[in-house]
């Protein structure tokens, strides 16, 4: 597969993925739920690869590589 995501591009998306998982925790009533938006960033993050970012043709790696 190939990667479009630099590492810093990564470390973003774990941390703001990790910080909105949070919100299940620490927020009551039904906007707690919107916390598991952060499973999409995070899941993307540790994948490597972004369809938007495949989609609009946008990379923040420095070179693409195959990651197979």
């Amino acid at each position: 597969m190939l990667t479009n995501m630099g590492q810093a591009d990564r470390r973003v998306r774990i941390v703001a993925g990790l910080v909105l998982l949070g919100l299940v925790f620490f927020v009551s009533g039904p906007a707690r739920w919107l916390g598991l938006i952060g499973l999409v960033p995070l899941a993307t993050a540790l994948a490597g690869w972004c369809p938007l970012y495949a989609l609009t043709g946008i990379a923040t790696c420095g070179t693409r590589k195959d990651r197979s």
